[in-house]
Formats: C-alpha cells, structure tokens, sequence
C-alpha cells in the first residue's frame, strides 16, 4: 500500500484495526420560509426576544417580550426607551443588564446578528432572585443564630451574659437594642443598651412606669410568650430616656421575652429607625428565637452565679484554717485540691490550742469535690465539739466513729475518713511528746537531726465505716531539731505527667524529707509541695494535704 493509499485508509489503532472513517456531514437543511412559521416559533419561547436594527431600532418583537417590556414596539429607538437598563446597555455598548422593571426581575443578554444588527433575549427572573435572596436570607439567619448561640453558649457570667444580648442584634436586626432585666432584691428595672455606632453598651435604671410607657413591655417582662408584634411609629417620649442622644424619633419597635424554664428573664427591645423597613415575619421569628437562646443563657448564668456563690462561701469554711501560736512548737501546714480551680475537696487538717500544749488533726475523707467537703465540714465540726469533752486521741476517734455513724443519712451516704489525731505535750528538755491514734491514716515520719528517717506505726480502721472499730495508739518524742511529718496519700499517690505514670511514693518522700532536715517547717512544707507539683507536671487526681511539726527554741 503506497503512502497515498495508506493516508486514504485513515489511522491505524494500536491493535492493529483500522479505524471507523469518519461520518459525511448530514446536508445543511434550509430555513423554512413560512414566516407564520418563524412567527409561531418566537412567540413559543420562554423568553422575551427583541430584534433591533443596525441603527438600534426595534424590528421584531415576540409574544413574551410584550408581556415583559410592552413598552417596546416595532420602530422604538432602543437607546432611549421606556427600559432604563436596557437603554443604558444599549448607550454604552454593554452585552448585558439586569435590572427591576414593572415589579419583576429581568436579566437580558444582547447577541449580535448578520448586517450589523442585534437580538436581545431577556429572561424573566424574578422567582429565581427570590429563590436565592431566600437561600441567602436563610444562609444570613442560620449564621447570625449560630454566632448568637456560641458567644451566649461560653457566656457564663451574667453581665457578659447582658452585654452579647444587647451588642449581637445591632446592626443585623435593629439600629438599637435595649435589655430591660431586674437586678436580685432591686425593685426598679435595669436596663442595658447598644445603638449602632456605640462604643460599648450603656447602663441605666428606669423608674416603676418604665414598663407601662411601652406597648407589650408589661406582658414580655411577666412572661407572656405570645408571639411578639411590631410597634410602629413610636413617640420618641416613650423611649427617650433609653435612647442615646440624637437617635430620633423611632421608626418601628419590636418587644419581645426573654424567656427560660425558670421564668420570665427579661425583655429584649429591638428599634429601627424610621427610614429603615419594618420588621418582617422571618425576622420576627429570628427576633423570637434570639429572645428565648438570650433568656436561656441569662438564666444559666445566674443559676452559675448562684453556684459559684455557694461554692465560694463552702470554700471558706472549708480551707485549711490558720494555724495557732503554740508555744513551744513549731507547726506549718500545706493544702492542694484535686484539680478543682474553687481548691474545695476532702483532705484536711487541724490544730487547736489544750491547756497543756495543742492537738491536731489530718484526715482524708474518702471522694473529691463537693460531696467530700461535706463530709470534711462534718468531721472538722465534730472534732470542734468533741474535743471539749474528751482530749484522749483514742476514745475521741471512737466518739467520732460514733457520731459519724449516728448521722442521718450515713447508711445513704456510704462515706468515710481516714485520720490522723494527735496532742502535743512540750517537755523539760525543750523537746515534745505526741501520742498518736490512727484511724487507717497513712504513718507519720519523723526526721531525726542526724537526718534519719523513720516510720511511726499507726495503723486503725477508717472512721465512720464500722459500728465496732479498732483504733490504734502510738507515742514519739521529737528533740530539738526533729520533725514529724504527717500526709495524706495524695502525696505519695501522685503520679508522673503523661510520660511517666510512676508515683511519687514513700522512698522519694522520705529522701525529700531527710533533705530538708534543719529548715523551719514553712520552708520544709513549701519544698514538699513543690516537689510534688514538678512530679505531677500539671493537675492533680487527689486532694494533698500534709503538716510538718517540730520543737520551737525557747525564748
């Protein structure tokens, strides 16, 4: 096959075939010459068309075009007719306009035609616009309620609670925004508002009529959750005192209530100015739903005021006291809860001044937070009480066992301590004696002044958990330069950060004790507890508690 032949065959595919030639274009089929024809086809289109000549004067019309722009006749001059847009675009040579006309949306696209003249083609485009706006006014809404809801969500405090209530509306649904709210065991109402191009809210009080000079303002404050309706052309009388200075006369005023499952939380007053279009339905809905999420988070963040109120005066009773002036003795004592930023949990100590010297106690309640500082205000108060009557380490953790158990709802609780009690007798050679009575207590250290290191024997059984005990009893003396070591097995319990799981345990305490022979016991408690708080690299999983006593030098 010659070159020739083989370019006639065409290609060759890789497989070896021959390639399909290609297809003989169809005959070009004429126009038809039935103007009628032509007539019926333009006029069955969905779309307005308009023909015009090199000069920009109108030839042809179709059906559609007269309903969308019956202003235009066969010989309009398209540059100045009765379609602004459409007469600009032709003015200024544009292939497109997209405008309003006679209450509906058109867009229009020019095409240019043999002998220098041109067709439009405009759509009617109006169900389509409102389509879009309505996705984007959704989109717009959608947004808005989720930012609404995040920045009152992480709001926990009940005046930035009032600030993002007030400041989130404007300018998206109001030009103003008013928040009227009762301040606790204040009669009058607050009130707190935010105009467009404040710098921040402004504060105020209204008097008693406050609530009667506003249609519907009377009702959102008692909780009425009728569906709130826009107040039209309102008196700038009635809000003046609540509008900042030159805002005017308001336009339209939506009042709506902030509602929660506790009650009426406030009311909430969006105000347009009067240039600005009225409230519509969705954006009364929108102003409804904002009202109830600010109502909700208000509500939240007075129940978290209330709380953090109760837990901060629980931890005022709860903290370790300050310690007595015992003389002849040297006390410091050390505290950590158990990552808890209100520092409330269930470890313990005490110290009270006897006639003869002192007696103290370290316990170890059994649970964190809330419920074991209840039990540790329990065992703290009997022990007040208690040791009025009996100063004998043994027989007052058998009193304390006893009043434990005796208390009404013990067999419910299921709670119990662990404790350490001793008393403190000064003796002639400026040295101490301390008796001890364990109630399952980890044991004591004493550090010698050689810097020795030994365990005290204390055992016993957890207090408040048995009807019959057994308490065990031990005695130390302690020479001039010894200390005693008393902890809670938070300390020992501690354990390393992510890396390193090991606990602290009782060797590291005691060669960080022996170290720290011949400091005072401040500095001796400061030390321990940072060592600790290095060990843990971050919060730790149980309470701390410790107390270092030695002899004091005698004056």
């Amino acid at each position: 096959m010659t070159a020739a032949q083989r370019g006639l065959a065409g290609p060759v595919s890789g497989g070896g075939a021959a390639a399909r030639p290609p297809a003989a274009p169809l005959p070009a089929t004429p126009l038809p010459a039935d103007s009628r024809l032509a007539r019926e086809l333009l006029d069955g289109l969905a779309e307005a068309v308009v023909t015009a000549d090199r000069a920009g004067v109108v030839t042809l019309v179709n059906a559609m075009a007269g309903e969308l722009l019956p202003d235009l006749r066969p010989g309009t001059d398209l540059a100045g007719c009765a379609v602004p847009a459409l007469a600009e675009a032709v003015r200024t040579d544009a292939d497109t306009f997209d405008s309003e006309h006679l209450g509906r949306r058109l867009r229009g696209t020019r095409r240019r035609l043999a002998g220098d003249r041109c067709a439009w083609y405009v759509r009617d485009v109006t169900e389509e616009q409102a389509r879009t706006d309505a996705l984007l006014t959704e989109r717009s809404r959608t947004a808005f309620l989720a930012q609404a809801g995040s920045r009152l969500g992480l709001s926990l405090h009940r005046e930035q609670t009032l600030r993002a209530t007030a400041t989130l509306p404007v300018p998206y649904l109001a030009d103003a925004a008013i928040v009227i709210h009762h301040q606790p065991a204040v009669p009058q109402p607050h009130w707190l508002r935010y105009a467009d191009g404040e710098s921040a809210p402004v504060t105020g009080v209204g008097d008693e009529e406050l609530a009667g000079s506003v249609p519907g303002l009377a009702e959102a404050l008692d909780g009425d959750g009728t569906e709130p309706t826009p107040w039209l052309d309102a008196e700038l009388a009635d809000l003046a005192p609540l509008l900042p200075a030159g805002f005017g006369r308001p336009g339209t005023v939506l009042v709506s209530p902030m509602l929660s499952a506790g009650g009426p939380a406030g009311a909430l007053i969006l105000i347009r100015h009067r240039d600005r279009v009225g409230f519509d339905r969705r954006e009364i809905e929108m102003a409804r739903e904002f009202a109830a999420r600010a109502g909700a988070a208000l509500a939240a963040a007075e129940l978290y005021g209330e709380q953090t109120h109760l837990a901060r005066v629980l931890q005022q009773s709860l903290l370790p006291p300050e310690l007595p002036a015992v003389p002849g003795v040297s006390l410091a004592g050390g505290y950590r809860a158990a990552g808890d930023s209100l520092r409330i949990g269930g470890d313990f100590y005490e110290v009270f001044r006897t006639a003869d010297g002192a007696m103290f106690a370290l316990g170890d309640v059994c649970g964190k937070g809330v419920g074991a500082a209840v039990l540790t205000g329990r065992v703290r108060q009997s022990l007040q009480t208690l040791r009025l009557v009996e100063n004998r380490p043994r027989e007052l953790l058998h009193l304390l066992n006893r009043a434990l158990l005796d208390s009404p709802d013990a067999a419910r609780r299921n709670q119990f301590t662990t404790l350490l009690l001793g008393t403190l007798t000064g003796g002639p050679d400026g040295g101490l004696r301390i008796r001890f009575a364990g109630g399952g207590h980890p044991a004591p250290l004493v550090a010698r002044a050689d810097g020795t290191v030994s365990q005290v024997t204390v055992g016993g059984m957890p207090i408040g958990a048995l009807a019959a005990p057994r308490f065990v009893e031990a005695e130390v003396r302690l020479a001039p330069g010894d200390l005693l070591l008393a902890y809670t097995d938070g300390v020992t319990d501690a354990r390393g950060g992510p890396r390193d799981m090991r606990m602290f345990g009782e060797e590291r305490l005691r060669r960080a004790f022996a170290s720290a022979v011949g400091l005072p016991p401040a500095v001796v408690v400061e030390r321990l507890l940072q060592l600790v708080d290095e060990w843990l690299d971050g919060p730790g999983q149980d309470d701390i508690a410790m107390l270092v006593i030695g002899a004091a030098a005698r004056g």
